[in-house]
């Protein structure tokens, strides 16, 4: 016999009397990067009261504070496998002159950061969510394994949310390793981690007159020989934007960062930030076109592909996803590659899935052990580490931010705990809301 997740919320509402402010809403959303924003949308259009927390003043997570460009792969053998609200996203941003389609840039979608600020808030306000700013999950507290709900810090001091359903899309787990749901970090030999990136744009370039990409990492791996590079990347990553003369890098790097970790986050912004300079000078003083450009931006944070990741009720692996396999409890599908920056440094390994094929992500990986009333959505969601580099990027992210959210109004209506909600009920509703799961 389930126990009402109300009622049992209600109880938690007397041990938190020292807080200056207790809010309430039916589903609470902790980030909002797309994954969250996702959530919220699905949660609301589900019927639900929502309110999303984000700890930046404005949306887009990864997207946009750390300009994590582009969205990669989202097809399998031509066509899409991800639709729903990333297709709304996208088809916003378009409209806007927001994005470069992946015909152009070999199946990645460019799209604007700011267009994506945007889009996302005001789909949020359209929609009725909630939203709290510059606000941080900072406690979470659990009776009998039933998340009661969490304590948040802003300028106005600290408030404590009651929600009969929390969606974790925090990005590293936050709110479930602070409630106590059993959480694992990095490779499973070592702990070691994927490497951060400080993600910048340069200006001003003359594209016409760039050489090759062989050629300019030919002359990058010279720079590093000379001493003038000193950067564990093994090659110059780059994208084009929306924008002419404008290139977006991917190709900083630093190893050994753990990014739950405060001290390990500054050592981290402050070694990609030198690298970012000596990069633009490595461009411009040895690769044609870039004489006159110029740094136009860093990202506000440094880019994390990797941090906590849940245990859950399924832990997706490497086989699951090389081997395109489908699951009963389908809420999501990936196409995207085993793609793993060496923790330890220098190199990246890819294994691609077969031509065409395509796998699926069980609700299971969004239900973690031990915490009811819990779904986590995005990068944490229950894998192994090689499975998490496929999973981890945002299309994908934002994918399981729909299923949870609907997920979570679903079993707020029927007064469940979200792993009790009907699988079949749940694949149809994402289905009327034109996710693919087929």
């Amino acid at each position: 016999m389930s126990t009402s997740v109300e009622n049992r919320v209600e109880v938690q509402t007397e041990t938190r009397k020292n807080y200056q402010e207790i809010i309430k809403s039916t589903i609470l959303i902790v980030g909002g990067g797309p994954t969250g924003v996702a959530a919220a949308l699905a949660a609301r259009r589900n019927g639900a009261d929502v309110l999303l927390v984000e700890h930046y003043g404005f949306l887009g997570g990864a997207a946009t504070a750390a300009m994590v460009n582009p969205f990669m792969q989202y097809r399998a053998d031509g066509k899409p496998i991800i639709a729903g609200i990333l297709k709304e996203i996208i088809e916003a941003m378009a409209a806007e002159g927001g994005v470069v389609w992946p015909e152009a840039q070999g199946g990645a979608l460019i799209f604007d950061p700011e267009a994506m600020k945007m889009v996302l808030l005001e789909k949020l306000q359209a929609a009725g969510v909630g939203i709290m700013l510059h606000t941080t999950a900072v406690e979470a507290f659990a009776n009998d394994d039933v998340l009661g709900g969490i304590v948040v810090h802003n300028k106005s001091g600290r408030q404590t949310i009651l929600a009969q359903v929390t969606v974790d899309a925090t990005g590293d787990a936050d709110v479930a390793w602070l409630a106590g749901a059993p959480t694992e970090k990095g490779r499973e030999e070592d702990g070691l981690m994927q490497p951060v990136t400080l993600n910048f744009r340069m200006a001003g370039i003359d594209e016409e007159r760039m050489p090759s990409r062989k050629e300019i990492n030919r002359l990058y791996d010279l720079a590093k020989e000379r001493g003038e590079i000193n950067n564990p990347r093994e090659n110059v990553l780059w994208f084009k934007t929306t924008r002419p003369g404008e290139l977006h890098f991917n190709t900083t790097r630093v190893a050994g960062i753990d990014g739950t970790s405060f001290m390990d986050l500054t050592r981290a912004e402050l070694e990609s930030r030198r690298q970012t300079k000596e990069m633009v000078a490595f461009l411009r003083r040895h690769v044609a076109g870039f004489e006159n450009a110029y740094l136009l931006a860093t990202a506000p944070q440094i880019g994390i592909r990797e941090t906590r990741r849940i245990t859950g009720e399924y832990i997706m692996t490497e086989e699951d996803v090389l081997e395109g396999r489908q699951f009963p409890d389908v809420i999501a599908q990936g196409s995207y590659c085993i793609d793993i920056h060496n923790p330890a440094g220098t190199g990246t390994v890819i294994k691609e899935l077969p031509p065409g094929a395509h796998y699926d992500i069980p609700y299971r990986c969004l239900v973690p052990l031990k915490i009811d009333n819990l779904l986590v959505a995005g990068r944490p969601i229950s894998t192994t580490h090689a499975a998490h580099s496929s999973t981890r990027i945002m299309p994908i992210c934002l994918a399981t931010g729909q299923a949870a959210g609907t997920a979570a109004a679903m079993a707020a209506h029927l007064n469940k705990m979200p792993r009790e909600i009907n699988i079949a009920a749940l694949q149809q509703l994402l289905r009327q809301q034109g996710v693919l799961l087929d």
